[in-house]
């Protein structure tokens, strides 16, 4: 832990991108609220390059996020609607199913840089409603989503009956 105050110029950033890039999705990520301590609060820095989206869009299941613009604009896609954002907007997702499915895209020509701040309930499900997957996710104290003590990515139709190899 850096202490209860890091400045977002200190913190330690990392890149998020498909292996071998994309044209589409790009960020550079902080991990701010674990670096300061907290337990049951998540909250990242995103910088995100004109043209690219940091995440594809989703839904969460368990928890609600709320994004807090710093710099740049774009858009935020929310269900079915579309919304421009630019520095000092506040966005709210709550959990739920495709209806709450959100996603960010840098659709300035300068860098956009946002807050995501969420709760942090575990295990959790992401639902992708454009590519038809979802995740299930038991990530554990300490781990991230790339560690998580229980991590299945998946489609719903290769699905199993419930009563699959019970005999």
């Amino acid at each position: 832990m850096a202490g209860p105050v890091l400045n977002v110029a200190d913190a330690r950033r990392f890149p998020m991108a498909p292996p071998g890039g994309s044209e589409r999705f790009g960020a550079t990520i902080a991990k701010i609220g674990e670096a300061i301590g907290l337990r049951q609060l998540g909250c990242m820095l995103h910088e995100v390059g004109p043209g690219k989206r940091a995440f594809p869009y989703h839904n969460h299941h368990g928890n609600e996020e709320m994004f807090v613009v710093l710099e740049g604009s774009g858009e935020v896609r929310i269900g079915t609607a579309a919304h421009p954002i630019r520095a000092g907007d506040v966005i709210a997702c709550p959990a739920g199913g495709p209806e709450t499915a959100h996603q960010i895209v840098n659709s300035g020509t300068g860098p956009l840089r946002y807050l995501g701040i969420s709760t942090l309930h575990d295990p959790e499900v992401v639902e992708y409603p454009e590519s038809g997957k979802f995740g299930v996710l038991a990530i554990g104290p300490g781990n991230s989503f790339a560690t998580a003590r229980l991590r299945f990515i998946g489609r719903l139709e290769g699905g199993l009956d419930y009563w699959d190899g019970e005999g």
